[in-house]
């Protein structure tokens, strides 16, 4: 009969003992109550931390749940957006309306749309209808519609613009398409970002 093989000796998880002990129970760290007692608060940090990751998790799917379609429409603009004016200043791109030189540092560049997101909805996402455009422009003077399509066909060429101003197809976003739209320009911008840090 083959001897029952002996359980090998562990140290004691209390940095104050460090003694060798066989342990009597899955999962024993300590050789004794008194280095349990002496650890917990260690577990109890670990624990405490445990819980609040699973409840950081738990905030993050309810919040999702509780979006509008509204909400992802948004989010996937700003996505959007930010990868249209990171794209432009890799290029070093000026205005597109005015031609003069942007002022990256701050928060004085917007990604200016030819056609406006309120006119013409299906084109919000397009790369070609979107440029960097100083705020300037965009907001104090209507998108300067007409400055803007000429710094377009420089860009982009007549006949793409022509496409542009033809361009009246209506296209549906559901949900998932406009999460899918969110993460891919998200991930086109870490992208360009990771590009100009090589």
């Amino acid at each position: 009969m083959l001897a029952a093989k002996q359980p090998k000796p562990k140290t004691c998880k209390n940095p104050a003992c460090g003694e060798k002990f066989v342990a009597q129970r899955l999962g024993q760290a300590v050789c004794s109550p008194k280095c349990g007692l002496a650890i917990k608060h260690v577990n109890e940090e670990k624990a405490r931390k445990s819980l609040d990751q699973v409840g950081r998790a738990d905030i993050k799917v309810r919040k999702e749940a509780l979006k509008s379609r509204g909400d992802h429409m948004r989010e996937a603009q700003q996505a959007f957006n930010e990868y249209i004016r990171t794209r432009d200043q890799a290029a070093g791109h000026h205005c597109i309306s005015s031609g003069k030189p942007l002022d990256w540092s701050g928060n004085a560049v917007d990604a200016g749309h030819y056609r406006s997101v309120g006119s013409a909805p299906h084109l919000r996402f397009d790369e070609r209808n979107c440029h960097a455009q100083s705020k300037q422009d965009n907001r104090f003077l209507s998108g300067n519609a007409v400055d803007y399509r000429i710094g377009l066909i420089a860009r982009i060429g007549q006949e793409a613009v022509n496409a542009l101003e033809a361009d009246q197809s209506v296209r549906k976003y559901t949900v998932e398409h406009i999460k899918g739209i969110k993460a891919y320009y998200r991930a086109k911008t870490r992208e360009l970002k990771k590009g100009e840090a090589a």
